[in-house]
């Protein structure tokens, strides 16, 4: 009999995931990785939920301490990164340092298991030709994971299933209702677990950076107002700016040195092109020459056409990896340091990586 482990958050898309392996015939083993106390499907009203699944299904639950790589690999790297006047993005992190790497050698060492699965929203295919494993968007538009998993390696994903990625959350919500599961009609997450644990992302972020005032600043150096902390702002952002102008503002940049939040216009908060760092290509070996795809720059952006060219990583960029510029065709708003920049081809993921701080600062 075919053994698989599989990740449950005590939600209903990892819980129906075991479920369809069960009935498939696959020994099921359920692995829950505890990263923090509190509410929320990641924490520890998730693994009871998760427990109750595995009693339901008559298969074994093993919970796994995760806390400290979490702290270190996730809550540290969230709080630098805002100190330091950036958005991270911690999912894609998460997923691969404190998850899937981890879920997948627990299975390996612990119980002699070669294949973990998850609820995730993906579809992962092979290439023979090519001799590499694909990562392409899910069947649910709506529900595509696909651009959190962007940082996943070769080797995770030639040890992964994503037993959802050929159906719609609709029809997931009924699979767990005919297996009779606990989590059938559990509500849907709908922030990060940060978020959903601390209620909000400026709740958590206040429990970590001390508030420090600064000016809100106009491109031509007027200053608007007063901030309580660059952390409380994001590229792009619109609302909640708190000053009154009679066109609508954008953050533009973040000055974490000088302490400024710098404002401007619309047409100041678009760019043409973007420098992206520790690119993983994902479904294709790294071209060597521009090619065209469809580039994605959050989580819940449609994709637009651009022009992924590679660089040539100097010996002083090797911190940063392997990097690409990005030209779109038409100008985007919001090109946030920090979030992803993920690029496809049709359905099928070829790369992503984490967009820079722009090389030429837009403030004076």
């Amino acid at each position: 009999m075919n053994k698989i482990v599989v990740g449950l958050s005590g939600g209903v898309d990892s819980s129906a995931a075991a479920a369809i392996l069960h009935h498939q015939g696959y020994e099921v083993v359920g692995l829950t990785l505890w990263l923090m106390k509190g509410k929320g499907q990641c924490c520890s009203e998730g693994m009871v939920d998760a427990a109750k699944i595995c009693e339901q299904l008559g298969v074994p639950h093993h919970i796994v301490d995760s806390r400290e790589v979490f702290q270190a690999s996730i809550v540290d790297f969230l709080v630098d990164g805002y100190s330091a006047g950036i958005t991270p993005l911690p999912c894609s992190q998460c997923n691969k340092t404190v998850k899937f790497g981890p879920m997948l050698k627990y299975a390996h060492e612990e119980l002699g298991i070669e294949k973990i699965a998850t609820g995730h929203y993906a579809r992962i295919t092979y290439n023979a030709d090519t001799d590499r494993f694909q990562l392409r968007r899910a069947i649910d538009p709506g529900k595509d994971q696909s651009y959190f998993l962007y940082d996943l390696t070769q080797d995770l994903l030639a040890g992964t299933e994503f037993p959802l990625g050929e159906i719609t959350k609709t029809e997931t919500r009924k699979i767990a209702s005919e297996f009779g599961l606990t989590t059938a009609d559990k509500p849907e997450s709908q922030d990060l677990c940060l978020v959903e644990s601390n209620g909000s992302m400026r709740a958590f972020l206040d429990k970590y950076i001390a508030p420090k005032k600064g000016d809100i600043v106009h491109k031509d150096g007027r200053v608007l107002g007063q901030h309580d902390g660059v952390h409380h702002y994001t590229i792009g952002q619109r609302k909640g700016l708190g000053v009154a102008a009679p066109e609508p503002l954008y953050v533009i940049e973040l000055d974490a040195t000088g302490n400024r939040v710098i404002v401007g216009d619309r047409l100041l908060a678009v760019e043409s092109e973007c420098y992206v760092q520790k690119v993983n290509w994902v479904s294709v070996a790294q071209p060597t020459a521009p090619i065209r795809a469809q580039v994605q720059i959050r989580y819940r952006s449609q994709a637009v056409p651009a022009t992924v060219i590679p660089l040539e990583s100097s010996q002083a960029e090797n911190a940063s990896g392997v990097r690409v510029k990005l030209i779109f065709d038409e100008p985007q708003l919001s090109i946030t340091p920090g979030q992803a920049a993920v690029w496809y081809d049709g359905d099928l993921l070829l790369g992503g990586g984490l967009i820079e701080r722009q090389a030429t600062e837009k403030a004076g």
